[in-house]
Formats: C-alpha cells, structure tokens, sequence
C-alpha cells in the first residue's frame, strides 16, 4: 500500500540532495515520471520586473529558459525552486520563439530585428547570429528543430528560413541560410501577424505553422514550401500562438483568448479534431507553451498591460491532460525535415514553439 506520509519525506530528501548537488555545480536528472516532484514545484514563476516575457524553452532537466521581448535578454529558472537569473543579456531587440538542443544551445527567433542567434546555455555567450530577414519586412517569430537543423517562421513574409545543422551539430555559416518561399493555400494579410508557431508533423514528414491572423493551422512541405489548410472541421484557432506537439496531440495558444486548443492530428498533420480548450485564471495573455513531466508552462505576456520597467511578469504551470495524448500508429518514416522516429511513441517527447 503506498504511504503518502514516507513517499513526502523521500520527496523532500531527494530535493534536499538535488538542491545540494546543484550548488555544487553537479547536473542532476529527474526521473522521467515526475508525478510526486510536480505536487511540490511551484506553479508560477516570478520573472524580472518589465522582463515581457514572450518564448521557452524546457529540456529534459527541469530548467526553463524564457526570452524578453523587451531587450532580448535570455532568463534560466530552476522549476524545482521557481528562482532564477539572467543567463545571457540582450543585444537590445526581442527574443521571441526558442528550442534547445541537445548539445545545450538556445536557437532564439529575433523578431523584428530579422535575425537568429545561438545562445550557449553553459556560459550564456552567443555562439553564432544569422541574418534572416531585412526590415521593414520580417518578423522572425518562432523555431522548430529537427535532425537537419533549425526552421523560422516569419509573421511579415511568407517565407521559411532553415539553418542546416550537422549531424554532428555543426552549425552553418551564416550564408548557407535557407529562405524557402511559402506557397499554396496560405494567404499573408498585410501588416498582420501571419506565420507564427511552428511544430513537426507526428510522423515528421512535414511541418506545421500557425497563421495568427486568420486562426488556421497549415501543413507545409519542408521540401517545396508548398502549404495545405490543416482541416479541423468548422472550427478555427484565433489568436493563435504558440504550439507544442505532443504524441499526435496539438496544444495551439490562444493567447489574447487566455486558452490552449487542445487538437487531435492523424499521423500526417493534414486533419485534426478540437478537442477541448483548457483555461485557467492566472492566465495574462500566455504566448508560449512547453512541457515538464505532467505540467504545461506558459509565460504570461500580458499584452493588455502597460508596459513599464516595473510591470510584473510571471509563468504558470498548469496540469497536462492525460486523455490528451493519443499514440501514433505503428511504423518508422524518413521525413524530408531530415527527422526520422517511430511513429508511435510511448513517452512521445514534446516539441514547443511559438510566439
């Protein structure tokens, strides 16, 4: 019979031990089934005053890197404790969407300023910038990674930038950049927020963009750009920001909606169910979405609020819904992202990005 009293106290001494080796400077894993750690992790997270929130990123440890739309600047914050610091200082423009590798690097969209850098999560020194887009005209909004490398979107041009990254990690020089041009159903409406969150396909063939600004879900041909409407019946994902795939499940933002949609993909990408939106009243305008053990982070934005060095921001930690995940069906692809899985997981490894 399980002992709640013995299995606190057991949490409690491995936090204690954790927290210890962490002060040491020792990497400390998590077991994978986090259950009793998530009863005692905080549910929201204090970031600096005036920091504006807006990407994060989580590995498998449970750390959270958030980036500023207000400088750039990059945060880490421990999910065990809820404390943090400035791991890496802003070059002065935004830091929107993130994805972690796993050699430790932070690929960061730089919205308006067009660009992408690469952050070293170790030292927090910018390993490599990539100039994207040119202003006016761009607006480097989110990144997905797979094993061919690093995808942007861009809110202002319908056009994908793909950074082709070793499979030994290397990264690119900057003028190997790929800008692959948007075709299909996909319609930019000027001076909107089009392209925004970017996910594999469950199968990993394709991938998937958010429009904002027409509430649609598109599949796009990382080998053409070709684009095709995701069909979700009559229903339409407005304010839609960030995504985070999981198993074939979809989690879409809403930010402005203070939601998550909740959508069940097939295998392929190109037709979905809403399934339910899940709501919480700590939510401010949440723009991003990542995932630890049984828990959903999301940064409040809180775009409705008056900017000012002062303002105070925070994420927030709300349960994931296990109904919510659905296994893929059996069988292995080679897709033309480069990324190659089994195409049913059971402990399928989520994949966030988003505005």
């Amino acid at each position: 019979m399980r002992n709640p009293t013995f299995h606190r106290r057991l949490l409690r001494r491995l936090l204690g031990i954790a927290a210890t080796l962490a002060c040491l400077g020792v990497a400390v894993l998590v077991p994978a089934d986090r259950t009793a750690a998530d009863a005692v992790f905080p549910t929201a997270i204090d970031l600096p005053a005036g920091f504006r929130p807006e990407g994060i990123a989580i590995g498998t440890l449970p750390v959270a890197y958030l980036g500023s739309q207000a400088d750039g600047s990059i945060y880490r914050t421990s999910l065990m404790t809820g404390e943090g610091a400035i791991l890496s200082p802003g070059p002065g423009t935004p830091s929107l969407g993130l994805q972690l590798d796993h050699h430790g690097r932070l690929f960061v969209a730089g919205g308006s300023a067009g660009d992408a850098r690469v952050v070293d999560t170790r030292t927090g020194a910018v390993s490599a910038n990539y100039r994207l887009g040119t202003s006016p005209d761009t607006f480097v909004n989110d990144a997905v990674l797979t094993s061919a490398g690093a995808w942007f979107t861009d809110s202002r041009t319908p056009v994908l930038y793909h950074l082709p990254v070793g499979h030994d990690g290397a990264l690119p020089p900057p003028e190997a950049v790929v800008r692959l041009p948007l075709t299909g159903d996909i319609a930019y409406v000027p001076g909107a927020f089009n392209a925004n969150g970017i996910v594999r396909t469950p199968d990993g063939t394709g991938l998937i963009i958010m429009q904002s600004v027409t509430g649609r879900l598109f599949r796009v041909d990382p080998a053409t750009g070709t684009t095709r409407r995701i069909d979700i019946g009559t229903e339409t994902v407005p304010d839609g920001d960030g995504l985070l795939l999981y198993g074939s499940t979809l989690f879409v933002v809403q930010n402005r909606r203070n939601a998550i949609a909740v959508i069940a993909l097939d295998a392929a990408g190109a037709t979905g169910t809403v399934e339910r939106r899940l709501t919480d009243p700590r939510f401010d305008t949440p723009t991003t979405i990542a995932a630890s053990g049984n828990r959903l982070y999301l940064p409040n934005a809180r775009l409705t609020t008056p900017r000012s060095p002062t303002t105070p921001y925070n994420a927030v930690a709300v349960d994931r819904p296990f109904q919510s995940l659905h296994p893929i069906r059996t069988g292995t692809t080679k897709s033309a992202t480069g990324y190659r899985r089994p195409t049913r997981s059971r402990s399928p490894i989520p994949v966030t990005s988003g505005r």
